[in-house]
């Protein structure tokens, strides 16, 4: 074969062309040959392995990489199955270990000791120690984390000096933490599959080597030139320079005579150094590190795992000035992305941490996101989310002197749209994502546009184009961030967010490297260094031109996370109601006497335990056994908010005066909690656990217009005689209930035949039809099991109709009827449901207990209802957004399955249908039938996930007007005891004036989701109380300020 000019001198020899004859030799096999001397991947492996010999192996660079190699003098160790301290950990007794030796089984920790001896012979050599296993560790040196050591995110060694010294001490001693899980957990099988209790990590190396800077620094150069030639493509003509130069840079480079690399890379020196134009695209590159709080790890473990990058990051910091790097969670690992990392980091890494906060205020150490986690974006309530970012940003601002202006939630499974009034209200413009690039059936169409909410509220928002928060830097990455642009011509700059990310990592010095190479190279875009801040005053200004995308940001993807650890999502939805409760109570009990203590401390603690379980993998129900069971001990643990929360209202009747003196009555009181007046109900558990009538064991008893705010003592029988009704059963089986509002009738297997809202003379059910009709669907998804539905499970429906016990009176009468039925569900579950209709209730309770054994099954109920309407309402944070009903575009049937909070609604003009539920999310409205999703059984994240007893209600409500509304929460200011904060929120969708009047002697009132003066100053106090102008959907806190 014919050689051309400034080919390889190590191709094939062949007669020699004359000068200036191209050669036969093609321009892919170059490629592949360069590749394979260079020791990267060729394009091609089978091609690399035509042209590969041993002949070749003494020229591949990356075989110089190291130098001479040294094992340590020592090497021991001990294991535990605790993450136990630095301090405790070096004071145990250490037993022989050696290479290939392993350890385990999972979630053990093995500490190493490690003796280290440097030859005289390397002075003035870069040392390197070197650690290679499969689970992640940590070095430490001087009782400090100096490095991590992961193995899957290219951290495998530890720089002990860039040139060895004489006055450096040559003896030392490392000791290593290894954690026995890797970098993603320690899935058997596959990355999600259910953690191995049994996997052992092998120790494959520990050892001293002479690492050579110059042969780095020359493959590096390689790698970038090579790719510039690949994926410029043919018809590009610095695409041949590039190839070429690599061409000449082999021939210059002798691999055994290190004096020849300064020539080679000043060849590739003067390539890079051609610069572009000033039209290029500008790439802002940020570093980062995604760390899932919990999700194939366990808490515990991410606390290691923010330690072993943040340190990482701090270490290349103290090499790379121009570094930055991006942090969004505070309190839970060592890295500054959110508040709940930091805080971790803060309690375990006190030298770490300290060390975080110089670089924050060099500027290079960036918080941002403003959130106390990187919470799930839809499920929380509107008040979560508010704590979210009063907690978070409270911590920025005393750690870091700061607050964050920038949103960062890159990873949750889509966004609510009350969140651009949130963002606004917590001093927040800008918003940065990118997960909506994992849309199933819609491509998103902007990467950077105006995202504006329900009330009107717009925030910039920003998806990285490269469509990932862990870019390694390469040529690949920068020109997809280019070409997948969808707004070129609007915005010339971008985000490109490198470092391994979701189990940890971070930045690595390579691909610092590589964009440095790349920072003004014709051919490719620029690339700066830069921050977040940067990047958004830019796009700010050239934001003129910028699209405007109205309402939520709906991922067509893991649209299963909405039912997905149906515990989970209870435990959530009760502790939110608690925490409010408390906070009301509190609040009142303050007002009712200036001695009592408003415990601010503990429901702090209880607040950020909630918020810690909304974390974006937990809440939405995605992770392994080992987190659902942290996160259910926080909800209902001993240490967790359902005990926390009740302990101080336990007090409640000494703060009211209230003594239980009413005869037969000891310790009885009624508190309503909600800002509207209510009449229903209510049940006092007797001593021997049954249910009675009247005020005997367990009374049932009717509380007239119990005001917001007040209290009653349990009425007599007699005060509600007029109220009674009585369930009648027919001869079919069927029972029908009416208590003045609404009657239905129910068949022998549940269903619900008749629904009427008698004042309308209305039926809800259309004829020939049943509600409440319980539906099983195969689920199976095509990789995501715990996150995923597919459409395809609506073909596999089968309705529920093995009957196990029929439909009998439970409760005949009375303040409150009911009855019951037991169905078989799938081949080995059951469900057994009382519905409820009580006295002057406007709706049907449905009373739910389900013993679940599936696998891979969906369990629905569904309400077709005779309403005819193109659009169904759902409840969302502090409002309420509507969705199609038809599949009309793929825009629409790409949300078959979507979520809602306490209810959906189905209406036309003066009449419609509710479907309420106290702890389900996930839903649908397609033509007339109302759906609300149950239960799901999938085995990967928790092979165990959703399987036992579950207990729910839901309900059932026709109404003429509309029906929406929610609790208002009123709470001691986070930092000012003698202040009330009220949250207020327009719910309906209008303008209003309203007036909020109080009793307790306020002096002022300023409002500020942050409690922070507003801008235009103080609300005015007026006769009347204070005047409040609300916009669709607005949010407002009121900051009131007492006088005494």
């Amino acid at each position: 074969m014919e050689r051309c000019p400034g080919a390889p001198r190590h191709s094939p020899s062949a007669p020699q062309p004359s000068p200036g004859h191209p050669g036969p030799l093609l321009r892919s096999d170059l490629l592949i040959l360069l590749r394979v001397m260079g020791g990267g991947s060729a394009i091609q492996p089978c091609c690399e392995s035509s042209l590969y010999h041993p002949g070749l192996v003494h020229v591949r660079v990356s075989h110089r990489l190291f130098g001479d190699r040294c094992p340590p003098v020592s090497l021991s160790c001990f294991q535990t199955p605790r993450r136990i301290p630095y301090e405790e950990a070096v004071a145990q007794e250490f037993g022989p270990a050696q290479v290939g030796e392993s350890f385990g089984p999972t979630w053990e920790t093995c500490w190493f000791k490690v003796e280290l001896s440097i030859p005289p012979a390397w002075a003035g050599r870069e040392v390197h120690f070197v650690w290679e296993s499969d689970g992640e560790g940590m070095v430490w040196r001087d009782a400090q984390p100096v490095q991590g050591l992961t193995k899957e995110g290219e951290k495998t060694s530890y720089i002990l000096t860039r040139s060895l010294k004489e006055s450096e001490p040559h003896s030392l001693t490392l000791y290593v933490e290894l954690a026995c899980n890797g970098l993603f957990g320690a899935g058997q099988g596959s990355m999600i599959a259910p953690p191995d209790p049994d996997r052992r990590v092998t120790l494959s190396k520990a050892e001293l080597v002479v690492f050579n800077r110059d042969v780095y620094e020359l493959l590096v150069d390689l790698e970038i030139l090579l790719d510039m030639a690949q994926l410029l493509g043919e018809e590009n003509q610095r695409s041949f320079q590039a190839l070429y130069t690599a061409n000449q840079m082999v021939n210059v480079c002798d691999v055994t005579d290190p004096s020849t690399f300064p020539a080679a890379r000043d060849l590739a020196a003067a390539i890079f150094s051609q610069g572009n134009g000033q039209s290029q695209h500008t790439i802002h590159a940020v570093g980062h590190c995604h760390i899932d709080s919990a999700w194939l790890w366990p808490y515990e473990e991410t606390i290691r795992k923010c330690a072993r990058s943040w340190v990482t990051v701090v270490h290349l910091m103290e090499h790379n000035p121009e570094l930055t790097f991006a942090c969004s969670q505070l309190g839970l690992t060592p890295v500054p992305r959110q508040a709940q990392q930091f805080q971790w980091v803060r309690s375990c890494y006190p030298g770490l941490y300290a060390r975080i906060q110089d670089f924050v205020a060099k500027g290079q150490f960036i918080p941002v996101g403003g959130t106390w986690v990187e919470m799930d974006g839809n499920l929380p309530s509107g008040e979560s989310m508010v704590r979210q970012f009063l907690q978070g940003q409270r911590f920025f601002q005393e750690q870091f002197g700061r607050i964050c202006s920038e949103f960062w939630l890159p990873d949750t499974f889509g966004y609510s749209a009350q969140l651009p009034q949130l963002m606004r209200g917590s001093g927040i413009r800008r918003f940065l994502t990118q997960k909506l690039s994992w849309n199933l059936v819609n491509s998103f169409p902007h990467h950077t546009f105006f995202w504006e909410g329900i009330d009107g509220s717009q925030v910039l928002t920003h998806f990285p184009p490269g469509d990932s928060y862990g870019m390694h830097g390469r040529v690949a990455e920068v020109l997809k961030t280019v070409k997948n642009n969808k707004d070129k011509g609007r915005v010339n700059h971008s985000a490109f967010l490198f470092g391994f990310g979701d189990g940890g990592g971070g930045p690595t010095q390579k691909m610092l490297d590589r964009m440095k190479r790349m920072s003004d190279t014709d051919g490719l875009p620029r690339v700066q260094i830069s921050t977040p801040d940067q990047l958004f005053t830019v796009l700010e200004k050239e934001s003129s031109q910028l699209c405007t995308w109205v309402g939520e940001l709906f991922l067509e993807l893991h649209n299963g996370t909405y039912t997905t650890q149906a515990q989970i999502k209870k435990g959530n939805r009760e502790c939110e109601r608690i925490l409010h409760d408390v906070e009301v109570l509190s609040s009142l009990a303050v007002a009712q006497d200036t001695a009592f203590q408003y415990p601010a401390s503990q429901l702090q603690h209880l607040w950020r335990l909630l918020l810690l379980n909304q974390f974006h993998d937990v809440l939405p129900g995605s992770c392994i056994q080992l987190v659902v069971e942290d996160a259910l001990q926080y909800y209902t643990g001993e240490q967790g908010v359902w005990l926390g929360g009740h302990s101080p209202v336990g007090a409640a009747p000494a703060w009211w005066g209230w003594g239980g003196s009413s005869p037969g009555l000891p310790g009885t009181l009624v508190l309503n909690t909600l800002s509207w007046e209510r009449s229903e109900v209510i049940s006092r558990p007797g001593p021997d656990g049954t249910e009675t009538l009247g005020m005997s064991d367990l009374a049932v008893a009717l509380v007239s217009e119990l005001l917001t705010g007040k209290y009653s003592a349990f009425p007599s029988p007699g005060e509600v005689s007029d109220t009674c009704f009585w369930p009648l059963p027919k001869e079919d089986g069927s029972v029908t209930m009416e208590n003045g509002i609404i009657a239905v009738c129910l068949d022998t297997m549940g269903h619900l035949t008749s629904l009427q809202l008698l004042d309308s003379g209305r039926s809800s059910v259309p004829d020939g039809c049943c509600a409440n009709q319980f539906a099983l669907f195969d689920d199976v998804p095509l990789y995501w099991d715990a996150w995923d539905v597919m459409d395809y499970h609506l073909e596999t429906r089968k309705p529920v109709t093995t009957l196990l016990k029929p439909l009998e009176i439970t409760l005949a009468g009375g303040l409150r009827g009911s009855v019951r039925f037991s169905l078989q569900v799938g081949k080995s579950s059951t469900l057994t449901q009382e519905i409820i209709l009580d006295a002057t209730c406007p709706y049907l309770r449905f009373l739910t207990q389900v013993e679940w054994k599936e696998a891979h099954k969906f369990l629905k109920v569904e309400f077709p209802v005779q309403v005819r309407s193109t659009n169904a309402t759902y409840e969302i944070q502090f409002g309420h957004l509507q969705r199609p009903t038809h599949w009309n575009t793929s825009w629409d049937w790409a949300r078959f399955e979507v979520w809602a909070h306490k209810w959906l609604d189905l209406s036309e003009h003066g009449f419609g249908v509710a479907l309420l539920n106290d702890c389900k999310y996930g839903a649908s409205a397609h033509r007339n039938v109302l759906s609300l999703s149950l239960l799901r059984a999938p085995k990967s994240p928790d092979a165990t996930a959703d399987i036992g007893h579950h207990q729910f209600t839901y309900a059932v409500m026709p109404h003429q007007a509309a029906r929406v509304g929610g609790a208002v929460p009123v709470s001691s200011a986070e930092d000012r005891p003698e202040a009330v904060v009220v949250r207020l929120y327009e719910a309906h969708g209008s303008t209003v004036t309203a007036w909020l009047q109080t009793s307790l002697p306020i002096k002022e009132a300023i409002c500020d989701l942050l409690e922070r003066p507003l801008a235009q100053g103080r609300l005015p106090l007026e006769q009347r109380g204070l005047r409040l102008s609300f916009t669709p959907f607005r949010v407002l806190s009121v900051l009131l300020l007492r006088s005494c």
